[in-house]
């Protein structure tokens, strides 16, 4: 399992040039059986990242491009009139499948956004008071530009704490850069890719990091650092259970990607970040900047 995931990793690096600390945290979150945000200011491969991801783990995948006038119908599907048969017949929308890609999530309104919600946490839709189950596995990567910028609607609290990790992107260094104007056109790439991975090993996958073991010690690191989010004054609100829970999830895959079979406090760490900052603040405060109060005032076990 490890060489099929360096080997996923390697090829989205010749696709995502110069960063492989973003793709490690994507895959660590789908991995965890989580939904990835990915926040930064356009055009600096939100899409072209989750379009990779998307071809080298072998799942069916849909973009939608949320607007201001985008209604949950558009997302979900609805039911349409069958004159012949003298019924409603409900016609599927393109959540409908294994991956979806939510672009610019932040620029459609309250309404459409809580589209998303049911299918997030419950990998079903219910339409009509009939409930309709979701592919398998079932996975969201929406982008969101700065809550800054013009004509963006900010994610409620509700929504963000459905995403498991949120990570940015940021502008590439001076040789990615350089590499990336003298070589091909990344959707060019992208179409020549091969699935890495099929989904019914992606689920034995996830089966596996779940099993990863955990010591009570870091355990106790783990409630110290949501207690202290919880209690200090650096922060309004503290993490929910659910980030515990995601907190906890995601440094065993971590682990497991580092060929462990064991959590160690630096996985916890590693993933921190991503996991917690979107839940205690928002603005434009660095996530590493939000986190480190955890990091340097609760101390390991």
């Amino acid at each position: 399992m490890q060489n099929t995931l360096n080997n996923l990793i390697n090829a989205a690096n010749q696709i995502i040039l110069g960063k492989e600390p973003q793709i490690r945290l994507a895959l660590c979150c789908l991995l965890s059986q989580g939904h990835l945000l990915i926040e930064d200011i356009p055009g600096v491969g939100k899409t072209t990242l989750s379009h990779t991801l998307a071809k080298l783990l072998g799942l069916n995948y849909q973009r939608i491009q949320f607007t201001s006038d985008i209604l949950p119908a558009d997302i979900i599907g609805c039911s349409i009139f069958n004159a012949e048969k003298h019924q409603f017949s409900f016609h599927k929308g393109p959540i409908f499948n294994q991956m979806i890609l939510a672009d610019e999530i932040n620029r459609s309104t309250p309404k459409a956004q809580s589209a998303l919600l049911e299918a997030m946490e419950e990998q079903q839709v219910t339409v009509e008071g009939k409930t309709y189950n979701l592919s398998t596995p079932f996975f969201v990567i929406a982008t969101q530009n700065p809550n800054h910028q013009i004509g963006t609607f900010p994610l409620p609290e509700s929504q963000l704490d459905r995403f498991l990790m949120r990570i940015e992107l940021g502008y590439p260094n001076y040789q990615a850069e350089r590499n990336l104007l003298m070589g091909e056109n990344r959707q060019q790439l992208i179409s020549t890719l091969k699935a890495q991975i099929s989904p019914e090993k992606l689920t034995a996958i996830q089966k596996t990091c779940a099993k990863i073991h955990v010591s009570p010690a870091l355990l106790d690191y783990v409630q110290a650092l949501i207690n202290y989010s919880r209690e200090s004054t650096d922060y309004n609100e503290g993490l929910s259970p659910r980030a515990g829970v995601g907190l906890l999830t995601a440094a065993k895959t971590w682990a497991f990607m580092q060929n462990r079979d064991a959590v160690l406090p630096e996985d916890v760490q590693a993933v921190l970040p991503a996991v917690a900052a979107h839940r205690l603040k928002q603005g434009h405060t660095n996530s590493e900047e939000i986190i480190a109060p955890l990091l340097n005032k609760v101390a390991i076990p």
